[in-house]
């Protein structure tokens, strides 16, 4: 995963806030890659669940942000409702419900586009690559939401 520098500016705000994030779950659990054509499964980078993936992008993001704290007065908690690939049509859908420890919840969607191939190969390869900009867009998504503040305060 790699930083998004818009929502790292975007969680500074939360500075003193300390958020601590703890488990995320799917509502499809433990997945760690999903099908593509008959060309082969679509792996997270380190063999990782999608929703863990997920968690440690957004733990990353606060860490930069110097918004996380391990120990913090507010815990988020998240569920993986959906995530989806189309190789066909070139794009991810993802679905996240983030809860906090305050009753508070929210949840995102993201239909991220890219550009596909014919060839499954290529277009495997393509959505492999999306994944992560799908997710820094997902989060992104988050933390810019105006209810996100309720969530962390």
């Amino acid at each position: 995963y790699s930083i998004n520098a818009g929502n790292v500016v975007a969680l500074k705000i939360y500075q003193s806030n300390k958020i601590t994030v703890g488990d995320f779950t799917a509502t499809k659990p433990n997945v760690k890659s999903v099908s593509c054509r008959a060309v082969g499964p679509i792996p997270t980078p380190d063999g990782e669940t999608y929703e863990n993936y997920i968690r440690n992008a957004l733990i990353s993001e606060l860490q930069i942000a110097d918004s996380y704290s391990s120990e913090g007065e507010v815990v988020l908690t998240g569920n993986l409702n959906e995530i989806k690939p189309n190789s066909v049509s070139g794009n991810w859908k993802i679905s996240l419900t983030v809860n906090s420890s305050n009753g508070k919840k929210l949840t995102v969607d993201e239909l991220y586009d890219f550009k596909t191939s014919y060839y499954g190969e290529t277009a495997c390869n393509q959505t492999a690559q999306a994944l992560m900009p799908a997710v820094q867009n997902l989060i992104g998504k988050l933390v810019t939401n105006a209810e996100f503040n309720n969530l962390v305060n």
